[in-house]
């Protein structure tokens, strides 16, 4: 992902999530959110060399994590 491409994306996600490390961010979202976060991440990415994953748990046991 080129620099300024990469900024834009990141900017995005820190509106809505806490930023962890590098390109790895973490925090509630409500669905609606997500569904905008999603869609404006879609039209700042360039599909054949970015790429953004997300992991939903819907488990609150699964979020406990050791620092």
């Amino acid at each position: 992902m080129d620099k300024k491409r990469w900024n834009r994306v990141f900017k995005l996600c820190k509106q809505n999530l806490v930023h962890i490390q590098k390109s790895v961010f973490e925090g509630e979202i409500s669905d609606a959110d997500l569904f905008k976060l999603e869609e404006s991440i879609e039209k700042e990415i360039d599909k054949t060399t970015d790429s953004v994953i997300i992991f939903k748990s819907r488990n609150e046991r699964w979020l406990d994590k050791k620092t």
